[in-house]
C-alpha cells in the first residue's frame, strides 16, 4: 500500500507539532494542508525538523476544501491511499497501524472509518446527538449502518473516491464522501480507535452549533432527495 497521511489543520498550533512527531514514528509520508491558519502554524511547519509535504493558502476555506486539496495532491504524487487525521490531538497517531491491518484484511479498496467510543468520552451531549443524527441520515441514504460517520480518522482509497467536484467545503464534507462512496459500491468498514477529549476549557473547536447544524440539515435534505432519485438506483445497479 502506497499511502500518505493527510493532516488538515486550522489554528491548532498548540497541538500540531506533537501530532506530527507522533506520526513520524509510524510514517514519513505526511502531507499537511494549512487551511488559512492565523496563529503560529506556518512557523511551526517551516521549522519542522523532518521533511513533510505542505499545501498552504491564506484564506480559511474549510475542512472539506482542505481534504480535497490534499487528496488531489496525494494522487498527483502517485499515492494510492490517504489516511486523514485531525491536528487537534484528539486522535492517537499510534492507532495508524490499525488501518493498514484492516485494509490488508479486507483485500479490496475500502474506506475505513475510525470508530470512536463516544459514550465514554468527555464529549458534549450536542456532539453525541449530532453524530447519532448523521448516522441515521447515512443509514437512510445508503441502506447501511455505520456507528460513527463523523470520525475524521479514516483511510481512503484515492482512486475510488467519487464526487470530489461536488463535495462541500466545510465540516459536513466527510459525510458526503461516505455517501457518494456507498452509492458507487465502494466498501465502507470501521476499525476501533481511541479518542482523547481534553477538558472543555482546553479545547480548540471550530464547530459552530447553530450555523453548522443548519448547513448539515440543508445537506441531508438535499441528499435525501438525491438518494431517492439517483443514489438508491445507482446502488441497485452496482450490486
Amino acid at each position: 500500500m502506497r499511502s500518505i497521511t493527510v493532516v488538515p489543520t486550522y489554528n491548532n498550533a498548540k497541538t500540531l507539532k506533537t501530532v506530527l512527531d507522533r506520526l513520524w514514528v509510524y510514517t514519513h509520508d505526511i502531507l499537511v494542508v494549512n487551511d488559512g491558519s492565523t496563529d503560529e502554524t506556518l512557523q511551526i511547519l517551516h521549522h519542522y525538523p523532518h521533511p513533510i509535504h505542505l499545501i498552504s493558502y491564506t484564506k480559511n476555506r474549510g475542512k472539506g476544501y482542505a481534504l480535497v486539496a490534499g487528496f488531489r495532491e496525494a494522487m498527483r504524487m502517485g499515492y494510492d491511499y490517504a489516511i486523514t487525521i485531525d491536528s487537534d490531538g484528539q486522535h492517537y497517531p499510534e492507532d495508524l497501524p490499525l488501518f493498514f491491518s484492516k485494509a490488508k484484511e479486507l483485500q479490496q479498496p475500502a474506506i475505513i472509518v475510525g470508530r470512536r467510543e463516544l459514550e465514554h468520552a468527555n464529549k458534549s451531549r450536542w456532539s453525541i446527538f449530532a453524530t447519532r443524527l448523521a448516522n441515521f441520515w447515512f443509514a437512510f441514504q445508503t441502506w447501511q449502518y455505520l456507528p460513527d460517520t463523523q470520525s475524521g480518522y479514516r483511510l481512503y482509497p484515492l482512486h475510488h473516491l467519487h464526487g470530489l467536484n461536488l463535495i462541500t467545503s466545510r465540516y459536513e464534507a466527510e459525510l458526503e464522501l461516505l455517501v457518494f462512496a456507498a452509492w458507487h459500491g465502494v466498501a465502507i468498514d470501521t476499525v476501533p480507535i481511541r479518542v482523547y477529549y481534553p477538558p472543555k476549557e482546553e479545547r480548540v473547536s471550530h464547530f459552530r452549533p447553530g450555523w453548522d447544524f443548519a448547513r448539515i440539515f440543508a445537506l441531508n435534505t438535499l441528499l435525501f432527495f438525491v438518494s431517492i432519485f439517483f443514489g438508491w438506483w445507482l446502488m441497485g445497479w452496482k450490486r
